[in-house]
């Protein structure tokens, strides 16, 4: 699937061709990559927890800002390239062609017989929970740092609004990406059924 916007290609493709294979456990609500989920949570939490009470602990804005902007950057790093593929098996990136033309990547894996089986549901609404909540927290720090005139902090909230709804809006495109697959894989194979059928009605009459 393929949409062009201005200069920059957006398009869906399949996650991993070397990654294809599925295990066979049966699809459980325990967390599959215990690792992967605290740390998909780790950063985030720690930098609202330390944009909310770093003024209690130190007087040093620049140290503050420091903290919360690479709490902030593991975050945006982990959750993009690592704990999205693990979790949800969704992954999304950008590259730039030899003509210096931006293209905008949204992976999912493969559906098959297997799929279901490959992701935890406990991660899962782990996963979308974190990704959901963070961002409207920063969000509602970025409206109450402007309503209060707490101009120097702006910079730190909206830093965070934009890391954390970057990777947000990215598997939000993973997956209605994925699903549009489904649907467009559902109506061909419907669509050749339907072919097939009727071409052997004609044959028999």
């Amino acid at each position: 699937m393929l949409q062009q916007d201005s200069n920059d290609d957006t398009e869906d493709v399949s996650l991993f061709d070397a990654e294809e294979e599925t295990t066979n456990r049966p699809k459980k609500s325990k967390i599959r990559h215990p690792v992967a989920s605290f740390f998909h949570l780790f950063f985030r939490v720690s930098a609202i927890i330390v944009y909310l009470l770093c003024e209690l602990f130190s007087s040093s804005f620049i140290a503050c800002m420091v903290t919360i902007i690479l709490l902030l950057s593991c975050d945006f790093w982990a959750v993009k390239n690592v704990t999205g593929r693990l979790m949800v098996g969704l992954r999304w990136w950008n590259h730039i062609d030899e003509d210096g033309k931006s293209h905008w990547v949204f992976e999912s894996r493969k559906a098959s017989s297997q799929e279901s089986k490959a992701v935890s549901e406990a991660e899962s609404r782990i996963f979308w929970l974190g990704l959901i909540t963070c961002p409207l927290l920063w969000v509602i720090f970025a409206f109450s740092a402007l309503f209060s005139f707490r101009v120097k902090w702006l910079a730190v909230v909206i830093m965070g609004v934009v890391l954390q709804g970057a990777n947000l809006y990215g598997y939000i495109r993973c997956k209605v990406g994925s699903r549009k697959n489904l649907t467009s894989m559902a109506t061909s194979y419907l669509g050749k059924q339907f072919l097939k059928q009727n071409t052997e009605d004609d044959q028999t009459s």
